[in-house]
């Protein structure tokens, strides 16, 4: 089976990934128009520029002294600092008239004809005039150009860095408040059991939930309903079944002392052992029907410990194999709980009931209160498996053994401890002993 996965944690991996992403690309689209829009400006000015700078030169050119043949003048007016923009005045053979100070005293390697032209480091714009006799060709460095767009583009993708954290917060508060119908779905069914069936009674919901919420209550009266069919056919087949089948057995143990000894009497037996043994399972319906209604839990805290004297008093007076079962309980002891005392005189019963049919018919069994939040009922016998033990719990299902029984006593005490709010405990072997049972009910404390 996979794991569980959270779908808060879920949607706001994703939502924020997404709206990241769909940031980064309009950051990168805006990059991308901004290059074009930086190349426009600075392709207008480095035009202009050469254009009013062409006119300076030209003048200045035919001012100089210098004669044909001279070295390239460089122009550098005082306290000159680094330039962006660096050009060279150029004759139609390609010889440098006059050039920049930052610009080489040899020629751009640029063809001498009007426009643009790029290379690794430069983008250059030339101009011509005097009928394309000089030619002034100003550079501007790429770096430049990039470092504009990296800044620009830096001031676009670090708020979005920033808003990242916030965007998580705020699709988690959004995601919490817009969910929450869901949790509240989840809390409602969850507690649902065989002990609570009522319907949810969620009337405020989204329109996405309240098809889930409605079924959920038709399920829930439906199935309740057909429990609590259930439960009344056992209660009523097993309450009727009393009255017969007390007259039933009457009339057989009359006619057993009537008969005489013979193979008619041993068969009169035979009808008398069915008999109670069918006493014994209506019984046995009929506290499964109490405990499947639901009995167990109680508003107000008492005191179990007359309840359970009460139930090994009884055993003791039986007689027989029931004068083995011993009860300790320490001077002072209280066990309280708010549990509903016939529930827990039913389950305590079961147990000893168990102890005593399916224990060595010779050695003890004790009914032990562990404190005050427990009581365990302890006999002898072999040591016997974890594995073993899930299973006794399941209605109709007995172990290895030729005691008679019906395989609902410990369903029956498994069902009340839960609706006590307690715990069906086995261990094997006993505590401080090589062998034997414990059973114990246990409540958290």
């Amino acid at each position: 089976m996979s794991a569980s996965f959270s779908m808060t944690r879920r949607l706001m991996i994703w939502l924020t990934l997404g709206t990241a992403l769909f940031w980064l690309l309009s950051a990168g689209l805006g990059a991308m128009v901004m290059r074009e829009e930086f190349d426009e400006v600075f392709d207008s000015a480095l035009e202009e520029t050469t254009q009013r700078l062409m006119s300076l030169l030209i003048d200045q050119q035919f001012q100089s002294t210098a004669v044909s043949g001279a070295d390239p003048v460089e122009v550098s007016p005082p306290g000159a600092k680094r330039e962006y923009l660096t050009y060279q005045l150029r004759d139609q053979t390609g010889r440098v008239l006059l050039h920049s100070h930052d610009a080489p005293s040899e020629p751009f390697q640029v063809p001498l004809r009007q426009g643009y032209f790029d290379d690794e480091d430069h983008r250059t714009y030339t101009v011509a005039a005097l009928n394309d006799t000089l030619f002034l060709q100003v550079a501007d460095p790429l770096d430049h150009r990039r470092e504009a767009m990296l800044e620009g583009a830096r001031t676009l993708v670090l708020p979005i860095l920033g808003l990242i954290p916030a965007s998580v917060l705020v699709i988690w508060l959004i995601l919490s408040k817009a969910l929450r119908p869901i949790s509240l779905l989840q809390d409602e069914i969850s507690q649902r059991g065989g002990g609570n069936l009522r319907p949810l009674g969620l009337d405020e919901m989204p329109q996405e939930l309240a098809g889930i919420s409605t079924s959920v209550d038709t399920l829930l009266l439906r199935l309740g309903a057909a429990l609590q069919a259930e439960r009344d056919f056992a209660a009523h087949s097993a309450h009727e079944l009393r009255t017969p089948i007390a007259g039933a057995l009457a009339q057989t143990q009359r006619l057993l002392a009537e008969l005489p000894s013979g193979h008619l009497q041993a068969r009169a037996c035979q009808i008398e052992a069915s008999l109670k043994a069918i006493t014994r399972l209506s019984e046995k319906l009929l506290q499964l029907a109490r405990a499947d209604a639901g009995i167990g839990a109680a508003e107000t805290p008492v005191d179990l410990v007359p309840a359970l004297r009460l139930v090994v008093d009884e055993f003791v007076r039986l007689g027989g194999q029931n004068a083995r079962l011993k009860l300790e309980l320490p001077p002072g002891t209280r066990l309280i709980q708010a549990v509903d005392i016939d529930a827990f005189a039913i389950a305590l019963r079961n147990l000893i009931e168990n102890a005593l049919r399916h224990g060595p018919q010779n050695e003890a069994v004790v009914v032990r209160v562990e404190g005050p939040n427990g009581v365990a009922v302890i006999n002898c016998g072999p040591v016997v498996s974890d594995a073993i033990t899930a299973g006794w719990t399941t209605r109709f299902k007995r172990g290895a053994t030729s005691s008679p029984g019906s395989g609902l006593g410990l369903s029956i005490v498994s069902q009340l401890a839960s609706t006590m709010g307690a715990k069906l405990v086995f261990q094997s072997p006993a505590p401080d002993r090589s062998d034997g049972l414990r059973v114990a009910i246990e409540w958290p404390g």
